[in-house]
């Protein structure tokens, strides 16, 4: 192993496997962590150590041990569970969680608060439940997307088909996850339970860095596939999928005060078939994990490699060890990133519920009890439940008679299914403070106050109804995918954001930095203008990001990779 790799490489290559001391780690009372190269390596078990920072001082000055506690993330490709996998999702996150699930915007749950006792019990529960947590973290490819509702068509079935199919082929074969915390018993989803340790797609060292896979089906691009490093668009002619557009080289990280660092929209490489999807999958991710940068963390996602190696030289090193040509790309348009939230009905008769979760947190509160009414949903629902891309979820499958018992269950519970405007059911935030290690400033507990006050300005406007998408992040990191956002809010300190504005409603366009280091009040007043503006000035259907493009507020970005180019911002 060369020197000149970084640290994360090092670890990777001794760890046999992904084992390194883990195991034995578990099993040390003297701490409520684990070692320090133990704590990378979990993430490809699905896991990341962390510790309450809201008490972080006071335990500090009491000389007492961080409040350390553990993330687990379920590998759900395309977000689908069973009504009585969520009821034992949920029973787990009683048993041995914080209390709440925590919908992603990986389309998928995770739990916070789980104590490293705890932590063999719960990986075993989900196992029960016929799921698993293997590389829903690491460098490796994590859990695949889906256009939220496969029950939509014939289409919207192949695209969680093929998601499925991505995931279960691209998951690692170490046997490592069985011995650790199962015990050697097989996982039902896992391809290679048990198997050796050879890694025929991934090798000794998997990837440099994370790997992104979604898929599409137009006219909704409800999993933000420019943000993301793989990204498959359904071709669909007279109601059935011809074939795959391929995208590549999408990623939202970047690192504040460094501009070799940015978010960039992915690019068209080329068609597929549906029968060649997989395997272009796995030669596009074999490519990455051979040309990608493992010298320098910050340059490692696959973005970066295209911006090196260029597309051309990508896609052709892609077609060799294909050993066939990509097609030309056909036509396809988006008209949205968001969620269908509400009751709609399926050609085959069924009822389907989009429901608004704030922030993904599905958790009890006075008057607004979401947990208990969607556990109680799950006992009598017969069809699916589905996590989204936006942190929702969608009841599917349901009867006539269901629909009405569900409708008078979220009645009882104080749940409805209308929310309070159009930038409240597209907003979405990160974790952030105060699980989150990387955390800046608050997200998820600041965003939903944040969109309060900025109703004020929007029923001023008269724009209650406009979909307008606003998103948060407590760090640059872009977990909540704020530079796909029309309004982006990404933290810079405590209390303080840059604020982002631009970005396409149909998630094809960055935003453009518009103010540096603001807070609440400086926030609401710059957009309140700019949003009465939008509500006086616009064109007819045109949408709020593209507005402020248009009449010049922001400079649309051209490429991916120009997210720092002519960018005049508003001083805070």
């Amino acid at each position: 192993m060369s020197k000149k790799t970084t640290k994360q490489e090092q670890i990777k290559d001794a760890s046999q496997g992904l084992r390194g001391t883990i195991s034995a780690g578990l099993h040390e009372v003297a701490t409520g962590a684990i070692a320090e190269d133990d704590q990378y390596l979990v993430r490809f078990h699905g896991t990341y150590l962390q510790d309450d920072r809201d008490v972080r001082g006071e335990r500090t000055k009491k000389r007492l041990e961080k409040a350390y506690s553990f993330m687990i993330r379920v590998r759900i490709p395309g977000g689908v569970v069973t009504p009585a996998q969520w009821l034992a999702l949920d029973r787990i996150a009683s048993d041995y969680a914080n209390g709440t699930l925590r919908l992603t915007t990986r389309q998928t749950f995770q739990y916070h608060g789980v104590i490293k006792s705890n932590m063999r019990r719960t990986m075993q529960a989900i196992d029960a439940a016929l799921l698993d947590t293997l590389a829903a973290c690491g460098d490796v490819n994590r859990n695949v997307l889906a256009t939220c509702n496969p029950h939509l068509s014939s289409a919207h079935a192949e695209a969680l088909d093929l998601a499925r199919k991505l995931s279960e082929h691209l998951l690692p074969e170490t046997g490592a996850y069985h011995e650790i915390w199962l015990d050697g018993e097989k996982v039902e989803t896992q391809k290679a339970s048990g198997a050796s340790d050879a890694e025929p797609i991934y090798g000794k060292h998997y990837l440099p860095r994370k790997f992104k896979t979604v898929v599409a089906v137009p006219p909704h691009n409800d999993v933000d596939i420019f943000a993301q490093d793989l990204g498959f668009i359904a071709i669909v002619e007279k109601d059935r999928v011809v074939g795959y557009n391929v995208t590549v080289g999408g990623g939202m990280g970047m690192t504040h005060g460094e501009p070799d660092t940015f978010p960039r929209t992915a690019d068209v490489l080329g068609f597929c078939t549906p029968a060649q999807a997989v395997d272009v999958g796995e030669k596009i991710l074999t490519v990455q994990r051979d040309w990608g940068n493992r010298e320098v963390r910050k340059h490692a996602r696959l973005k970066y490699t295209i911006e090196v190696r260029g597309l051309d030289a990508f896609r052709s090193e892609v077609e060799t060890r294909l050993g066939f040509r990509l097609g030309a790309p056909r036509p396809f348009a988006f008209n949205s990133t968001s969620d269908p939230l509400g009751w709609s009905k399926s050609a085959d008769g069924k009822w389907h519920l989009g429901l608004f979760v704030e922030n993904g947190r599905v958790k009890d509160r006075p008057e607004h009890t979401l947990r208990t009414a969607l556990r109680e949903i799950a006992l009598i629902h017969k069809g699916e439940m589905i996590c989204t891309a936006n942190q929702n979820v969608i009841i599917a499958g349901a009867t006539a008679a269901a629909k009405k018992k569900i409708d008078a269950i979220l009645t009882a519970h104080g749940v409805s299914i209308a929310t309070s405007s159009g930038l409240r059911r597209n907003s979405m935030a990160c974790v952030a403070l105060p699980t989150c290690a990387l955390a800046l400033a608050e997200s998820e507990r600041f965003l939903p106050e944040l969109v309060t006050a900025l109703e004020d300005s929007i029923e001023r406007a008269g724009l209650r109804d406009d979909d307008i998408v606003i998103r948060m992040t407590g760090c640059p990191n872009g977990c909540a995918r704020p530079y796909l956002a029309e309004i982006g809010l990404v933290g810079r300190g405590p209390g303080l954001y840059n604020l982002y504005l631009g970005a396409a409603f149909d998630g094809s366009r960055l935003n453009k930095l518009y103010a540096q280091d603001v807070d609440k009040a400086r926030i609401v007043f710059l957009l309140d203008p700019l949003l009465l503006a939008y509500a006086t000035d616009r064109k007819d259907g045109e949408y709020f990001g593209d507005f402020v493009v248009r009449t010049g507020i922001v400079k649309a970005t051209t490429a991916g990779n120009l997210f720092h180019a002519e960018v005049q911002p508003v001083s805070a």
